[in-house]
This record gives C-alpha cells, structure tokens and sequence, in this order.
C-alpha cells in the first residue's frame, strides 16, 4: 500500500531527520509515524534542503520544553485569555491543555517540597541547636586565639629579660 505524503509533510520531516541531534534515524521516524525505509529514501534522493537550517522553536513537541523555558512560558501566557491566549499558543505551537498541565506540575513540585508542620518545627529546632553550638565553637576558638597571643608576648618577654 502506497501512502502519499505531502511535499510540506515530507520537507519537514526531511529538516527533522538532518537535525537529529545524536537520535536515530530509527527513532525520528517513529516519532513522525513513518517507515524507516521511507525516511532514508527521502534522505537519500532529496539533496534540495538545506541540513545547516535547525529545526525552529516552533516545530519543536511539547515534551521537549525544558522547565526553564515552560516556566517562562506559564510567565507570558498567565494574563492572557480567550482568543489572545489560543493565537498566543498557536504562536509557539503548543496547545493550552500544555500549559495547564505544565502548571499543575509545577503546583505539585513546590507542594511536594514543602514540609508539613511537624517536620518544620523539628527542622527549626535542628537549626537552633546548630546556631548554638557555632556560637560556643566561635568564642572556643576566640578563647585559644586569645591564649595564644598571649603565650607568644610570654615568650617575647622572657626573651627580652634573658638578653
């Protein structure tokens, strides 16, 4: 069965496989959905496109946003509504069911991290015995700085009265 692709389909599936970065051929074409075979026949008979050009931010799934650029994303997007929002995603290809889950991610990241009311007293309590025991080593070590100094004048002394 022949499957017709169209030109625009196959073009950026043609950028998509030059610009792979370390992935297969195998693994590009399983993520376009087409034979592998297919893929390396348009490679090899398509020397048209130029392999220099990425792949723009654009044609770029979802799932390969990292954190930073999906916060920064969420940043833009938070104001927007309606229409504004949908021309908005439309302009970064991406779909605002995205940005929803990418915030419930988040909400559940920082939920995750912060402690309950138990943990928190015990951490405050560790941190104020912690302080406690920084200040006795801080006059401790102020202590035989101050022995110190005091025994080199010794030494001095005895050694001005010995000459």
């Amino acid at each position: 069965m022949n499957i017709r692709y169209p030109a625009a389909f196959v073009e950026q599936a043609l950028v998509k496989a030059y610009n792979r970065e370390g992935r297969s051929v195998t693994s590009v074409a399983d993520d376009l959905g087409v034979n592998v075979h297919t893929l390396r026949y348009w490679m090899k008979n398509r020397t048209g496109i130029d392999r220099s050009v990425p792949a723009s931010s654009a044609e770029r799934r979802p799932q390969d946003w990292t954190s930073e650029e999906q916060l920064s994303a969420l940043i833009e997007s938070d104001c927007l509504t309606g229409e504004a929002l949908q021309a908005w995603c439309r302009e970064k290809g991406i779909y605002a069911h995205h940005l929803a889950s990418w915030k419930t991610a988040f909400c559940a990241v920082s939920k995750e991290a912060a402690p309950n009311g138990r943990e928190l007293r015990d951490l405050k309590d560790e941190n104020v015995k912690l302080k406690r025991d920084v200040a006795r080593k801080d006059k401790a070590l102020a202590e035989a700085a101050a022995l110190l100094i005091l025994q080199k004048k010794f030494r001095a002394l005895w050694e001005e009265e010995d000459k």
